[in-house]
């Protein structure tokens, strides 16, 4: 069975849990990720004989799993790592983290216990089917752990770790050409755990050459690790001081390299410790702040990319504004024309600091020709995660069709002139408000509509986007008012919802963009019918997710990122998953029920199951099914129709006769009720309680209505207990019928299953809901001006009046003066 990324992530997080308590998130990464590597490292041994890292004997992840439960597994668990690292001149890299540490892991059993546990979680992965090369499941495993272990490390400790959201978003900013060949060059001067190295060379086909500078020590083992696993295995990564101590040069010159990329400390204000030369950064340029390294980190890179060399850098948005020293390299910088485009970030998307950052797109190419600046504001694009910000896939595609097509986007994106940003009145300054204004407009509150009534055109003219969608919708809500620039509503303000969804015309809007979206997933059937091994899902929804986008380019109104977000949201969610399986064994073996995991075992020994679809018994012999492909409900709907219509017709009984049940005793159970004395003394009545009451009423010689309602009672519990017992077998039946359906099952059938009843309906449905909460943003904004504007001042003050009126009677009723 191919591995599911969330599978992969929830035991890769439940090993965090192990080491949770005992350290804190910046130290305990890195015996995860160390595990991690020696287990990834060792699969791979199996599988490619190719694999350049090499494993010694002694030093694989099989070896750490034959040292589970033994008292000395912490310094064991130690020197197998160290041989890993000795035979692949990896020291220093990835046996940083000391297992045989009691302060962190505890003392005798309870070290013994805990690392036996960690072995065993990452023991239960196998990466021997991961294809590195043909899919990011691996990858963004890692990013998974990277962003949870930098939101948990704080503000001053997760600075080892740039989005990747953002990383990809500068990768494809940087254009890298499909023929680029691998010896290609790109370099980050801080690259930090590597990760936007790795995405601009997953950008490129054929990879490219790696280089890279880290002046944190843990980090940079982070970074060489992180290549390794993303089958990077010839970087060089080295470490020390960018700006005192570059390491890519020759004597007193810069290397200089094809691509370059980074995401360097904010601000840094010690970036002149142990600085003695510039080497060329700052020729013709004055020398940065002193306490202020900005400027210092992109020089760096200007002077580090070659003639054609192209970059992405972030920097905080005050490098676009601040004056003095800064302002004079900035001028010059821009007199160069080496910066192509500026992208304006949210706040809050990256974990060493909350303030807003921008993307700086360097060009050297053609540069002295460079008609103006591609500016985009994207600040406000994002959606919450947690404590932090982060770009949804939407806001990504939108920020790179927009700079990469130089589309005019309004309050979003425009080329601006070189000779606007020359001009004396903004002096080179780069803040993009100037530029861009990107405030939503005011809602205006006009007075003449309060006073005089009427709706104002002007709040109906800004949803022109609807109008002309429906064409004839507005002249349908509204009419002429007798004053010009005003209208009238022309129907009730409660029938607004009504007339707006069952308009014909938005009826035919709803059937149209379902139409298209049904032709949208027909010309792309065959792609989804032959994902196979080959697959590379990765491009799949880069092809699926392109097609959409450019299906929905021309519909009027609907926003195309909305559309594409939908279906990337069910993506993520679902559907690699499932291609996942599919390419890891083929769609029959895919669609095989399994049974269902453990996942631990309480405090009494008692194992703890996965959630299962069908359940047959209890305890822990329970026959519990997972169905990861087609969970039952699929199976029910296409195959079993009719037992599932009398499945409902049992639980309609069942409900009944529990309802009737509880009717019954409510009635009776009172206090001197018929039924008050077969309950037990907290007042409460079973079927047992019942019958011995009945024996002893009936010898007693009890009233006819206590028997008879004794009798009734025992009745009502018969009939509900019959009526569970036939749900239950009926339950059963279509389980047992469901369960045996997966082994009849054609390739055909589970395509069809797949493709249609579950991808197909759900990014329908998704896509429906879409077009709906569009229409009803109308409808909700033309109930706000309905209400506000329904009622005039003068019809106010008439209602008090009348009101005070109304008052002043009832007082004077009640004898009160007034």
């Amino acid at each position: 069975m191919a591995l599911k990324k969330s599978d992969l992530y929830s035991s890769l997080w439940r090993s965090a849990d192990e080491l949770r308590g005992g350290m804190d998130a910046s130290q305990y990464k890195d015996y995860v990720l160390t595990l991690l590597f020696v287990k990834y490292v060792s699969d791979k041994a199996k599988s490619d004989p190719n694999s350049l890292i090499v494993v010694p004997d002694g030093g694989s992840f099989d070896d750490l799993v034959a040292l589970k439960g033994k008292a000395n597994i912490g310094e064991q668990i130690n020197i197998a790592i160290r041989k890993l690292a000795e035979g692949n001149d990896l020291q220093g890299v990835i046996n940083n983290a000391d297992f045989d540490d009691p302060q962190k892991l505890g003392d005798g059993k309870a070290m013994q216990d805990r690392l036996s546990n960690l072995i065993g979680i990452f023991q239960d992965i196998d990466f021997t089917g991961s294809k590195a090369e043909g899919d990011d499941l691996l990858g963004d495993a890692y990013e998974y752990l990277m962003r949870h272990f930098a939101t948990e490390s704080g503000k001053s400790k997760g600075q080892f770790y740039t989005p990747a959201e953002v990383s990809r978003v500068m990768a494809h900013l940087l254009q890298i050409p499909a023929d680029t060949p691998r010896s290609t060059t790109v370099y980050d001067p801080t690259c930090g755990s590597g990760s936007l190295l790795i995405k601009v060379a997953d950008a490129a086909p054929n990879g490219l050459t790696i280089y890279g500078q880290e002046k944190d020590v843990a980090t940079w083992a982070l970074a060489r690790m992180n290549m390794i696993l993303h089958g990077n295995e010839t970087h060089d990564i080295r470490q020390g001081d960018t700006l005192a101590d570059p390491k890519f040069r020759e004597d007193e010159t810069l290397d200089a390299f094809d691509y370059l990329v980074a995401n360097p400390p904010f601000s840094v204000k010690t970036w002149k410790n142990g600085f003695e030369k510039d080497y060329g950064r700052f020729d013709g340029y004055p020398e940065p702040p002193e306490k202020n390294g900005d400027y210092a980190f992109l020089l760096h890179m200007i002077k580090s990319l070659k003639s054609t060399g192209k970059g992405a850098v972030i920097l905080p948005h005050g490098v676009l504004f601040r004056g003095n020293a800064e302002a004079t390299i900035r001028k010059e910088i821009v007199r160069r024309g080496y910066i192509e485009a500026i992208i304006g970030l949210p706040a809050n998307l990256f974990y060493g600091t909350g303030i807003p950052a921008c993307i700086i797109v360097l060009n050297k190419k053609d540069a002295q020709n460079r008609p103006g600046i591609f500016m985009v504001d994207a600040s406000k694009g994002f959606e919450k995660d947690g404590p932090k910000n982060r770009l949804r896939p939407r806001d990504m595609h939108k920020i790179v069709d927009a700079c990469l097509k130089r589309i005019d986007i309004h309050r979003f994106a425009r080329m601006v002139p070189m000779s606007e940003i020359l001009d004396p009145k903004n002096d080179c300054n780069l803040n993009i408000p100037r530029y861009i204004d990107s405030a939503e407009p005011e809602d205006i509150q006009d007075l003449h509509a309060h006073l005089r009534g009427g709706f104002p055109d002007r709040d109906l003219d800004i949803l022109q986007p609807y109008w002309e969608a429906f064409p004839e919708l507005r002249s349908t809500l509204f009419h002429s008012h007798l004053r010009e620039g005003y209208s009238e509503l022309a129907v009730p303000r409660a029938d607004i919802p009504a007339v707006v969804t069952g308009s014909q015309e938005s009826i035919t809007f709803r059937e149209g963009t379902r139409d298209m979206v049904h032709q949208w997933w027909e010309a792309n059937r065959t792609s989804l019918e032959g994902i196979d091994e080959s697959t590379r899902p990765t491009a799949l929804i880069d092809e699926l997710a392109e097609a959409l986008l450019a299906m929905f380019r021309t519909q009027p109104l609907l926003d195309e990122y909305g559309v594409y977000e939908r279906l990337m949201s069910y993506w993520n969610q679902s559907m690699h998953d499932d291609v996942t399986l599919i390419l890891g064994g083929g769609w029959i073996e895919a669609v095989q029920p399994r049974r269902a995991r453990i996942t631990g075992y309480d405090n009494k020994d008692k194992p703890k199951f996965e959630d299962a679809h069908l359940v047959f018994g209890t305890g822990a012999k329970a026959e519990r099914w997972v169905m990861d492909l087609i969970p039952p409900e699929y199976i029910v709907r296409r195959y079993f129709e009719a037992e599932q219509e009398n499945l409902d017709v049992l639980v309609t009984a069942q409900a009944t006769a529990t309802q009737e049940l509880d009717e019954y005793v409510e009635e009776h159970l009172t206090e001197g009720g018929l039924l008050w004395d077969a309950a037990d003394d907290e007042g409460k009545l079973s079927p047992a309680l019942a019958k011995a009451r009945l024996k002893v009423a009936r010898g007693e010689g009890a009233e006819k209505d206590e028997i008879d309602a004794l009798l009734a009672v025992i009745r009502h519990y018969a009939d509900e207990a019959a009526a569970k017992k036939a749900l239950k077998m009926a339950t059963i039946e279509l389980n047992r019928k469901t369960l045996s359906q997966y082994a009849v099952l054609s390739a055909a059938d589970v395509q069809s299953l797949v493709i249609d009843d579950k991808w197909g309906a759900t990014i329908v449905g998704a896509i429906e809901d879409e077009v709906l909460m569009l229409i009803q943003r109308l409808v909700n904004r033309l109930r706000e001006l309905a209400s506000r504007y329904e009622s005039t001042v003068g019809d106010l003050e008439n209602e008090v009046q009348e009101l005070s009126g109304k008052v002043t009677a009832h007082l004077t009723a009640m004898g009160v003066k007034a």
